[in-house]
């Protein structure tokens, strides 16, 4: 992968200007109505209220529990706090889920808005959020220091890591402290880090283990981003620290064990993703063979792409052709014990469903009271089954505006990158290829950007000329030089 480079951009206003152009041609929201946020001004003022359907019973005190969040740095929207525990059996975990079924009233204006939203929306300038700050940045927020209305997943681990049980319970909690990656991989290095983050490694690193066995799929693939630092904006490729890939797994093991739930119960919402077809299999054995990689006929999909060094350029050519097999993610629900006909997430090797998220996702809210109430005892409330067919819609929706969202903010800032550049030469590297096109990666500036070009192999590197870039169009033109 390449290393994190920023370059030179143009000066704010012109950016700000285009991220505004790019939201508003995507029908981005950037406030709310006033009823919303009458609404959820009403809300924060008188707290948390148990939701249509719940039976009338007291929240679990688990303020007793030294809850931690680890999120990128300045996060007010806190979903999720973290805890665990050694036992004479392995481990018990503790996450909690920020309670937004007892904050959002079913029918009302913010339950409206949130379903035409679907999700929050990210702007290197701003985030459109799901709810209203009232909710999000407020109340409905595991914020540090404060009682809070949360979901407690208590899930018991093996000491492979392994699950052995696990439960939800309506809980209030009070969140010892929220940090960032950084300073939480910073304290891992002190001779007295804390023990809570010690387990999270532990922990963590035990799952990832867990996930090899299942042969979950792994792609490291070089990701875009556009950052806000002191000198304005910048475009880079993004750096993971290993306690996000640790933190992650926390998260998935909650998705597993929710899905789990819905599945033996017979009621739910999936995330899914069907396997690569045999179509695929064989587009990206032909790939490796043309790329000198070796794939023995009886190692998978998973297997292989695991193994795969982002750092080699030939593997990292490979390893953007595989994100291939990943396509056709959705949403599925389904009540009375039907099943949808492919019910696994294939990169998971598991069934997972999204519930440790509500304040950035819709769906979340409404898979969170199928858990509580198969856990409870009770049957899930009437307003959840009615959404439950709308929901995969809403939420397909909602991901394709994303990602076009996504793409079009990050063609926009190559654009300005590269305004300024215009006649430059650059080393690139070919990373896919399909009859006349080829997408070559540059490391500086950090632009993935497709060109025709038909004399090239995957992995090749090259040299590109920059002959055309149009911020206004989000258009760049790069010239391969022979």
């Amino acid at each position: 992968m390449p290393r994190a480079h920023y370059s030179p951009c143009p000066p704010d206003e012109v950016l700000l200007t285009g991220f505004r152009r790019v939201r508003d041609a995507l029908d981005v929201p950037e406030t709310f109505p006033e009823e919303v946020t009458a609404e959820a001004d009403a809300i924060a003022s008188r707290g948390p209220r148990r939701p249509p359907g719940v039976p009338e019973r007291d929240p679990v005190d688990h303020r007793g529990i030294a809850f931690v969040a680890i999120d990128p740095s300045g996060s007010l929207d806190i979903d999720q706090a973290f805890s665990a525990q050694r036992t004479k059996h392995g481990y018990l975990v503790h996450y909690a889920i920020a309670d937004l079924g007892s904050f959002v009233v079913p029918g009302g204006a913010i339950d409206a808005e949130a379903r035409r939203r679907g999700l929050t929306f990210y702007s290197p300038d701003m985030r459109s959020s799901l709810h209203p700050e009232a909710l999000n940045h407020g109340v409905a927020s595991l914020l540090p220091g404060q009682d809070r209305a949360a979901l407690v997943w208590s899930i018991k681990l093996d000491h492979d890591g392994s699950i052995h049980d696990a439960i939800v319970e309506r809980s209030v909690v009070r969140n010892r402290e929220a940090i960032s990656y950084r300073t939480a991989t910073d304290r891992l290095l002190r001779v007295d880090a804390p023990e809570e983050l010690r387990l999270l490694r532990e922990i963590g690193r035990l799952r990832q283990e867990v996930e090899r066995r299942r042969h979950a799929v792994s792609l490291q693939l070089p990701s875009q981003e556009i950052v806000r630092d002191d000198g304005g904006y910048r475009l880079g490729y993004a750096e993971s620290l290993p306690i996000e890939g640790w933190n992650a797994q926390i998260s998935l093991l909650t998705g597993m064990a929710a899905a789990q739930l819905m599945v033996d119960a017979g009621v739910g919402i999936l995330r899914t993703l069907p396997p690569p077809s045999r179509e695929t299999m064989a587009e990206l054995r032909a790939v490796a063979a043309g790329l000198r990689i070796g794939w023995h006929q009886q190692v998978g999909y998973a297997e292989r792409v695991r193994e795969l060094d982002p750092s080699i350029p030939n593997e990292a050519a490979l390893l953007s052709t595989s994100a291939r097999g990943l396509r056709g993610a959705g949403y599925a629900s389904f009540v009375d014990g039907d099943l949808p006909a492919d019910p696994e997430h294939s990169a998971i090797a598991s069934t997972y469903a999204h519930v440790t998220a509500p304040l950035r996702r819709l769906g979340d809210r409404f898979a969170n009271e199928i858990v509580l109430s198969v856990c409870g005892g009770y049957p899930s409330p009437a307003w959840v089954l009615e959404a439950l067919p709308e929901i995969p819609k809403l939420m397909g929706k909602a991901r394709g505006r994303e990602g076009r969202l996504e793409r079009r903010l990050l063609d926009f800032m190559e654009a300005a990158v590269l305004a300024g550049r215009v006649g430059d030469e650059l080393d690139a590297v070919v990373s896919s290829r399909s009859d006349d096109e080829v997408t070559v990666t540059i490391t500086d500036p950090a632009v993935i950007a497709r060109i025709t070009h038909t004399g090239v192999e995957l992995g090749q590197r090259l040299r590109v000329r920059v002959a055309a870039a149009d911020p206004s169009q989000s258009h760049v033109e790069l010239v391969p030089l022979r």
